[in-house]
């Protein structure tokens, strides 16, 4: 899952929702910062309530990821997506196809569950107007691996920059994924790759209750 798919169900409750993007944004912050199951679950039970919200919220993260990335529909998706990179990898051997199955498969579900639900991205983004980046900032040192001072500066750009809304539209994924390759210092996607991203897109909306299955979302 992505940004948006574990938060939008808990835009009234910021604070909790703030935590749902915090492992994945980590990973762009800083990514040896983790944030770990045996160290959020105690904090998810502290006296502050925000740092309980904000805790409670990266466990939801958690576990969202483990039954997700569990699903047949995830695996059967991002290895169609990995076919179709494979196609435009043919005489590249080292190219991360099954890297760029996995990931694109959780952007584009982001962008198809903002498609259908186009006022629930407004609040999401509200949402963040209403936290304390020093707060989230303060409780994920408590629970993280290594600490960060990074994390209120980046919180405040993802909420400004609002990038989840680039998802709509292809040629403005493209630009975002490539980012992505960049941090992981992976060569440049093609502009091939928009041929997949619509197409991918499809498959996503088509395979889109068995990516989230009722009983789990």
């Amino acid at each position: 899952m992505n940004y948006f798919a574990h938060g939008m169900r808990f835009v009234d409750r910021p604070y909790f929702m703030a935590g749902t993007a915090l492992p994945d944004l980590l990973s762009v912050v800083d990514r040896r910062v983790r944030l770990k199951m045996k160290n959020v679950v105690p904090l998810t039970q502290d006296e502050s309530s925000i740092h309980a919200e904000i805790a409670s919220g990266i466990k939801q993260h958690l576990d969202d990821d483990h039954w997700f990335h569990s699903t047949q529909g995830f695996l059967e998706v991002s290895t169609d997506l990995s076919i179709l990179f494979r196609n435009i990898f043919a005489n590249d051997e080292y190219a991360r196809v099954g890297f760029l199955g996995h990931i694109v498969t959780e952007l584009l579900l982001d962008g198809v569950l903002i498609q259908q639900n186009p006022t629930l991205i407004d609040q999401y983004y509200e949402a963040f107007n209403q936290i304390d980046p020093q707060e989230i900032e303060a409780a994920t040192n408590r629970m993280a691996t290594q600490q960060t001072d990074q994390l209120k500066r980046w919180l405040v750009r993802f909420h400004k920059e609002g990038f989840l809304r680039d998802y709509l539209v292809p040629q403005r994924m493209l630009v975002r994924l490539n980012q992505v390759m960049k941090r992981v210092k992976l060569q440049p996607l093609p502009e091939e790759t928009i041929s997949i991203l619509i197409t991918g897109r499809e498959i996503v909306e088509n395979r889109i209750t068995d990516l989230l299955p009722p009983e789990h979302f």
